[in-house]
């Protein structure tokens, strides 16, 4: 199938609750989910602001396609923190992919050799194709819960995914809460970032995390928004047509104009300041802790006025904006969603 075709199957993949297998197949065999992942492992090995412009191309199609290309690729973080063998294993397979979640809500008890992993974590997109899944942990050593925090990584087939995501948008995200219970996790396979243990990273892979994570899902939110003004612009187009709509169309014409513009230079406040990070970060200049902070709220500011966009436009959109099957009424959605990432919100 051609790409562009997922823009026309974003009702269907949503009332399926996940991508179908031959969009799954798509991204592998176009390497979507190894943007960053070296060329020896089978990935595409593309610097941060080709990454970054993919992910916001691919959310113009769908935001849960978008969304899991840069969760997916997300995953592509831990390369470098994972010895040479383990890094191979876990990243090389064709359909390799991470799902997981760094919220420290287990407990890996401390043995010799590894840990015994027990936990739940929530929120794991990609939960129902992942190949491995990643989770933080609080360390228990003699007993004792430390404040020692460990990333371990473990096999699909050791994951119990419990299919609750219920989400009002992203709906086939498969955002689900992952189980485990008892799971025996050597030492070789746990791992922290900034920690090298291979020769896979690059550039990408030494930059702020933060930073990293906010451009990520910043990007998502502005395909989207993307996607909804273009699905604006016709509704608009079509009740142009009609004399009775003339005057009322015309009001909305101006306001979409309006928005297309604050759109484009949301989207070039984006590559600006990120461009211009990621040439201090090639050069070795480390970025100082205002920056990192001038980033963050920059990114929660331009995620805002996303949603703002939206919400200026779709009351204006008659029952199309309301009617849950229409195209709208799902980008809508799916970006007041994306837009309640943690990394996105105050």
């Amino acid at each position: 199938m051609n790409i562009l075709q997922i823009k026309e199957r974003g009702l269907e993949i949503e009332c399926l609750g996940r991508l179908p297998e031959d969009v799954l197949e798509l991204i592998y065999e176009q390497q979507l989910f190894k943007l960053f992942t070296a060329k020896e492992l089978g990935g595409k090995d593309l610097d941060l602001l080709e990454g970054i412009k993919v992910f916001q191309k691919m959310s113009v199609l769908d935001g849960n396609f978008g969304w899991l290309v840069t969760i997916g690729t997300g995953g592509n973080a831990f390369i470098p923190t994972l010895n040479k063998e383990v890094c191979e294993k876990i990243f090389s397979p064709r359909n390799a992919v991470i799902a997981g979640s760094g919220y420290p809500s287990g407990i890996a008890v401390k043995i010799d050799g590894g840990y015994r992993v027990t936990g739940q974590w929530k929120y794991c997109s990609g939960a129902d194709y992942a190949t491995t899944f990643t989770m933080n942990c609080f360390v228990e050593n003699e007993g004792i819960r430390t404040d020692k925090i460990i990333s371990c990584s473990v096999n699909c087939d050791q994951v119990e995914v419990l299919n609750d995501w219920r989400a009002m948008g992203l709906k086939a995200t498969a955002s689900h809460t992952i189980r485990v219970q008892d799971v025996w996790v050597p030492e070789e396979e746990t791992f922290q970032l900034g920690i090298i243990k291979n020769k896979y990273g690059s550039a990408v892979h030494s930059f702020p995390f933060g930073a990293f994570a906010e451009a990520s899902f910043l990007s998502v939110c502005l395909g989207i928004t993307e996607n909804f003004l273009e699905e604006t612009a016709i509704l608009v187009k079509q009740r142009s047509n009609d004399p009775s709509r003339t005057e009322r169309m015309g009001a909305i014409q101006f306001l979409l104009m309006q928005q297309q513009k604050n759109f484009r230079q949301l989207e070039e406040q984006l590559y600006s300041l990120l461009n211009e990070y990621w040439q201090k970060h090639k050069e070795g200049h480390e970025l100082t802790d205002e920056e990192l902070q001038q980033f963050s709220r920059m990114s929660k500011d331009i995620a805002a006025a996303c949603v703002d966009i939206a919400n200026s436009l779709i009351r204006s959109l008659g029952m199309d904006a309301v009617t849950e099957t229409s195209s709208v009424n799902r980008i809508w959605r799916n970006l007041y969603t994306a837009a309640h990432h943690s990394f996105l919100t105050p």
